[in-house]
């Protein structure tokens, strides 16, 4: 198990506290180059869906009237998913898939592929999860006038939930562990492909516990909404990966607390 933990220190770039090495020390690692491309494709994607209209037919109240069965309105919101994972969640974890690919050695490519699948597969059952929420959430506005007339709550209620979690400590407990990736190397690495998987199942439970509040904001918005895309993927990367991040999270939460308010009072000013 030491001998484990040592390999994960070695030639990973970390520092004596664990912490990662400075982005100007990065080797341009095959595995960094292809997931820059994953990243760089998914937006490419999403600005093609957005700009040919493709998108409207991924947003929750179009699948919803869609008359599509459940099944097949929830494979569509995973295809999704997947692109705005890549496009918004990468990002802020390449320093963590970094690190584990160089701890892992140039042979472990079964390791961090597991690692990887670990990841989206946490993330996809996040997915099915809050879009059955979502489509139980349109039933209960279609059977109940009163929520009918006063739908705009919901989406009041996903921005102020949104800006209170930022200022929750299990958020702030989530965030330490993916703002230190070699410190979570050296105490959770393990040798082989199994515990790669194991590994990325972790960081990802870490990674929702930082961000499912803010992915959420996403349903309110319509998946592939380019514009909260990429509000809500600069917030996570900075809050994660830059230096000084969690000076960010208070500022975001009063900002959100903020947009619910003015969501409630004047909506057009939101543009949920």
């Amino acid at each position: 198990m030491l001998a484990d933990r040592a390999a994960a220190a070695g030639g990973t770039g970390l520092t004596a506290q664990g912490a990662p090495a400075p982005f100007g020390r990065w080797a341009p690692s095959p595995t960094l180059l292809v997931l820059l491309a994953v990243i760089v494709g998914a937006w490419a994607l999403s600005g093609w869906a957005e700009l040919s209209g493709a998108a409207t037919r991924f947003h929750h109240d179009a699948l919803y009237r869609s008359g599509l069965p459940l099944w097949q309105a929830a494979l569509l919101i995973l295809a999704a998913w997947q692109v705005m994972t890549s496009a918004m969640m990468l990002p802020s974890s390449l320093s963590m898939i970094r690190l584990y690919a160089a701890a892992a050695g140039a042979g472990a490519h079964g390791a961090v592929t597991l690692f990887l699948l670990a990841y989206f597969a946490v993330w996809s059952v996040f997915a099915v999860f809050a879009f059955a929420g979502d489509m139980a959430l349109h039933r209960s506005v279609d059977t109940s006038p009163w929520l009918y007339e006063h739908a705009r709550l919901i989406p009041v209620a996903t921005l102020a939930l949104a800006g209170a979690y930022q200022l929750t400590p299990l958020k702030e407990a989530c965030l330490r562990q993916c703002r230190h990736p070699g410190a979570f190397l050296l105490r959770y690495y393990r040798r082989g492909a199994l515990e790669g998987f194991r590994l990325g199942l972790r960081h990802a439970m870490f990674c929702i516990g930082c961000c499912w509040a803010l992915m959420l904001v996403m349903f309110a918005a319509g998946v592939a909404h380019l514009a909260w895309m990429g509000l809500l993927a600069v917030i996570m990367v900075v809050e994660k990966a830059v230096p000084g991040g969690r000076r960010l999270t208070l500022p975001v939460g009063l900002g959100f607390l903020g947009a619910a308010a003015v969501l409630l009072l004047a909506p057009s000013a939101v543009g949920l």
